[in-house]
């Protein structure tokens, strides 16, 4: 079944069974793979892709469901000189990842979650980061990349 949609900012079109999930498009077909598997459950968060700007888990979405929709996987993040995006920055920073594995998917979620809630404090960070489960760093240098990357999205949309 064909399927369009824009991956980061660029059309693209998946030919693939209707019962195709989202993170298989992107990783199997489009070959995306960022966008990583963790459960298959919409547990982890691991598979956090960007719809329409929203964070979505795309391990819990049909392709076929995000027909004509924009979507950005963190390969598509990056500033348009190809430098990092402000929150890719801070986690890098911060040390806000350790084995990396849910790393693309908390920077997706740490974006919308920005866009959302601008002055998000840390105990509000860490209640909309639940569904993101990291098993390595413990949270705390997440939080804070949360909070770098909060301030660093404010002064680049001045």
């Amino acid at each position: 079944m064909p399927v369009q949609f824009t991956v980061n900012g660029r059309p693209a079109s998946v030919d693939a069974p209707a019962n195709t999930l989202l993170v298989h498009a992107l990783r199997e077909h489009l070959h995306l793979t960022g966008t990583h598997v963790g459960c298959d459950t919409s547990q982890c968060g691991a598979c956090t892709v960007l719809l329409d700007g929203r964070a979505i888990k795309s391990c819990a979405m049909l392709a076929v469901q995000a027909e004509g929709c924009e979507i950005t996987t963190i390969e598509g993040l990056a500033t348009a000189d190809g430098g990092m995006h402000p929150m890719q920055a801070a986690f890098k920073e911060c040390h806000g990842l350790q084995c990396g594995f849910c790393t693309p998917g908390m920077v997706l979620s740490a974006v919308d979650l920005v866009k959302r809630y601008p002055g998000a404090s840390e105990a509000e960070i860490r209640a909309l980061l639940d569904g993101n489960m990291c098993r390595c760093t413990g949270y705390q240098n997440i939080v804070k990349a949360v909070q770098q990357g909060q301030q660093a999205m404010a002064a680049s949309a001045a």
